[in-house]
């Protein structure tokens, strides 16, 4: 072999296969995105993705499998690099198979109302961390220049400092585009400072947008969560809907609030229920009410609100004509609450949805809540009054103020004391009502005399969907009776599972003779007529 041979073959030795140029690691690339969206086996079980997401994914891969063949590479100085090339494949390869077996992404959801505005949405799926990297990822849509998003929900993902500081900047650059945004529970998890952090970050990338629609829900936010939006609720001067549910708004929290919203003149919606506002902060809060006139939507449940409370409220609400939908459940309110309650509904007669459970009110408050409710509120669709310790004595009223709301669709008086007396007469309030839909009267010391008497009415009306009538004193044959109406629509009936015949008043009572007396008391009961006020 000669000199210019020998030479050549040298050359040609010392050539290595590693690294790959810039060209050939783009040509992967396509290549991997080529493949990622053709049609196959795995596309037509796990979705086909668009030609934009393979792209991202394909870069994704070709970086991992990259940096695992250059480490292996490294580990070997004196090899030619082919050993390399081979993982750089192999990895490649294994990874794109994971990407077309999982499938499109559905992490980020994109709607289009029918009155134009587009809605961003990354709240699917299970609640979750993310980085700064998966921040990037999600909010893809929304960094595009020239988008037309309006509408966003960040809730059900914990956004931590860095993951933030990307969202921020990407907000900042749509802010006066937007009307809605939802950040309920973003910052889920994250230690205080860190939360209060993000706050402060999202508060500061939104000042100055002009909001219909503001949701800080679930973020456990406190009187510093709220001072950490400061910047941000300062600057909304044309805010219609406002939702703090869920963020332990306290007195001093309350007031916060009160201290940093600029205008309520709009505000259509104020909801915040699962608080522990108490009374002194119910006050704070009735004073926003005051001056909310256009106020159609009002939900102050499970706040720990007092007899003081309740009554700054609804002395509050009597400023807001426009009031359609009042949530007061769970509240400490009493019969002094309830009183100052009926004294403003009965000015409130745009009312079609009142939520007052569990505020204590007894037959007092009741009586005083049904005698306003006759003579206001004729559109009323919905009526919960659960849980008040409502007895026979105020049935009659409450009986009468049912019988006059025609448009009633759900009735729930459950946990009451209304027995078959009370039974019976809500039984006949009810007749004539063609639209109703639903009726809870469950734990009532209901016998068979009154659960008769209810399902009877009920079976009848073609609007109709659930009756609940168990945890009562039902006997068997009463069971029975009542399984017997429902037998073509069960659906239609709660199971009667939970009753105890041999229930309190009555438990030495034979059967017989408590047939007897439930007759006796239905034929009393039948012709009884519901007074109501003349119109």
């Amino acid at each position: 072999m000669d000199h210019s041979a020998k030479t050549t073959q040298n050359r040609v030795l010392s050539v290595k296969m590693w690294p790959p140029s810039k060209s050939t690691r783009l040509m992967l690339v396509e290549r991997m995105t080529k493949n990622i969206t053709t049609p196959s086996i795995f596309s037509r079980k796990y979705g086909l993705l668009t030609v934009e997401e393979a792209e991202q994914d394909a870069k994704r891969i070709e970086d991992l499998a990259f940096a695992t063949a250059n480490k292996h590479f490294q580990n070997e100085p004196d090899g030619d690099g082919t050993s390399a090339v081979q993982v750089y494949a192999k990895e490649s390869s294994k990874l794109m198979l994971e990407v077309i077996k999982r499938g499109p992404q559905e992490e980020s959801e994109v709607e289009v109302s029918k009155d134009g505005d587009i809605f961003f949405d990354i709240s699917g799926g299970s609640r979750a961390f993310i980085d700064e990297e998966e921040a990037r990822e999600l909010l893809r849509p929304l960094a595009r220049p020239h988008n037309s998003f309006t509408k966003i929900r960040f809730s059900n993902r914990s956004f931590g400092s860095e993951a933030a500081k990307f969202a921020a900047s990407v907000l900042s650059s749509i802010k006066d585009q937007l009307t809605e945004v939802d950040l309920s529970d973003f910052v889920a998890g994250r230690p205080e400072a860190e939360a209060l952090e993000v706050m402060n970050m999202f508060s500061s990338a939104l000042e100055g947008s002009k909001l219909r629609y503001l949701n800080l829900s679930d973020n456990a936010l406190g009187e510093k969560g709220i001072r950490a939006f400061a910047s941000l609720i300062k600057s909304q001067n044309d805010l219609e809907e406002l939702y703090l549910m869920n963020d332990g708004i306290s007195e001093d929290a309350a007031r916060a609030v009160r201290e940093l919203l600029p205008s309520t003149g709009k505000i259509r919606v104020l909801q915040f229920h699962n608080n522990m506002t108490g009374d002194e902060g119910a006050i704070a809060i009735a004073e926003i009410v005051r001056q909310c006139p256009s106020l159609e939507d009002f939900r102050c449940s499970s706040t720990r609100i007092g007899s003081e409370g309740g009554v700054a409220l609804a002395e509050a609400l009597e400023h807001c004509s426009h009031l359609k939908k009042l949530d007061l459940r769970d509240n400490m309110f009493g019969v002094e609450g309830g009183v100052a309650l009926a004294k403003t509904v009965s000015v409130l007669s745009h009312l079609t949805e009142i939520y007052m459970s569990y505020l204590n009110l007894e037959d007092e408050g009741t009586e005083a809540l049904s005698e306003a409710l006759l003579k206001s509120a004729p559109s009323l669709e919905v009526l919960e009054l659960a849980g008040n310790d409502i007895t026979v004595k105020s049935a009659g009223n409450l009986a009468a103020c049912i019988a006059s709301k025609q448009s009633l669709s759900k009735l729930n008086l459950s946990e009451n004391e209304l027995k078959d007396e009370g039974t019976i007469l809500i039984a006949k309030a009810v007749e004539g009502h063609d639209q109703l839909v639903e009726v809870d009267l469950s734990t009532n010391m209901i016998r068979r005399a009154g659960a008769r008497a209810l399902a009877q009415t009920v079976v009848k009306k073609n609007t109709f969907k659930l009756l609940n009538i168990n945890g009562n004193f039902i006997s068997e044959e009463g069971i029975d009776e009542v399984n017997d109406m429902f037998k073509d629509s069960l659906d239609k009936l709660v199971p009667l599972d939970d009753n105890d015949p041999e229930g309190e008043d009555f438990e030495d009572e034979d059967e017989e003779e408590e047939g007897e007396e439930d007759n006796e008391l239905e034929s009393k009961l039948g012709g009884l007529k519901i007074k109501q006020e003349e119109e």
